[in-house]
């Protein structure tokens, strides 16, 4: 009879590890999606911010059309992204043509004066931080998931949860890897 109770006490703990593991990579998988939708959320938001630099950067330096179209098309791209890859490459090529946009203001002290220009210049640059530590979080979180994924025992429970390890969200481009300088 004790021997039952025995058995049945280690089909439990068995039953209860297997169970634990499984939604531990499922719970890791379920964060690493939430950390990559807040990248999303604030490339949005700077998404949102571009037309009215644009606007503002336009007034003051109308001839420099070819970076204005360029910081358009990277937004449009931007903004229709679907895919893990597309966004990451559409947020590095945005990221690429602001630097451009934000040189331009440089070469214009009326636009730098411009206390329009300046709001757009401070949110913009709080919006590059927030961007910067989504893609840290979205990372640190990807690490761990990918760790549990390639690890035993979370090996073994990856193919049944139809978990699989993730791409780190990497600025390809080393030009890209500094936030664009604003300056006032």
């Amino acid at each position: 009879m004790q021997n039952s109770y025995l058995l049945i006490g280690a089909i439990v703990l068995i039953g209860v590890f297997l169970v634990a593991q499984y939604n531990k990579l499922v719970r890791l998988n379920v964060t690493v999606d939430e950390a990559f939708g807040q990248i999303e959320v604030q490339l949005q938001r700077r998404a949102d911010l571009i037309p009215n630099l644009i606007e503002t950067v336009k007034g003051y330096a109308a001839h420099e059309k070819t970076t204005l179209e360029s910081v358009t098309n990277a937004r449009t791209q931007s903004v229709q992204a679907q895919s893990f890859d597309q966004v990451a490459a559409a947020d590095n090529s945005l990221t690429s043509a602001l630097r451009g946009l934000l040189a331009i203001s440089e070469s214009y002290p009326d636009l730098k004066a411009s206390e329009n220009f300046r709001a757009l210049q401070e949110e913009l640059s709080s919006t590059e931080n927030k961007i910067g530590f989504a893609r840290q979080y979205y990372n640190d979180n990807v690490s761990s998931l990918n760790q549990s994924v390639i690890s035993i025992p979370g090996k073994f429970f990856a193919g049944p949860a139809k978990v699989v390890a993730r791409d780190f969200y990497v600025v390809n481009d080393p030009a890209n890897r500094e936030v664009p300088k604003v300056q006032f």
